[in-house]
């Protein structure tokens, strides 16, 4: 017979995982706990997902270059290839972000022509 350090309850000690263990299986088992771990995500990426990241890294840098140079068509590579990152990763508010600023520097371009 054990004491659990959670319920302080005495149980047998089949009731816990090995004899070290002071928690038993009961307590060590909460629903709320385990629905929390499988909603996790896991962010191990495929290989896809690595190269549009480095992908989307060069595109972060194009933005910070036509901050400096004001070039129209550095924005338009920079949002492209940020555009690949965010799909990838599904995240499709900052696809959305980025298709916006995409159009604008578009449109900036056709109508300076």
């Amino acid at each position: 017979m054990k004491k659990c350090n959670k319920c302080n309850k005495t149980k047998k000690t089949s009731k816990f995982k090995h004899e070290d263990k002071k928690t038993c299986l009961k307590c060590e088992f909460r629903l709320k706990q385990w629905v929390l771990r499988k909603l996790a995500y896991k962010s191990k990426l495929t290989p896809y997902q690595k190269v549009a990241s480095r992908i989307g890294y060069m595109g972060s840098g194009f933005l910070i270059a036509a901050q400096w140079k004001i070039d129209p068509v550095l924005y338009v590579i920079g949002f492209s290839l940020v555009i690949i990152q965010t799909s990838s990763r599904k995240q499709w508010n900052l696809v959305a972000l980025n298709l916006n600023g995409l159009i604008a520097w578009i449109t900036h371009i056709l109508r300076s022509l």
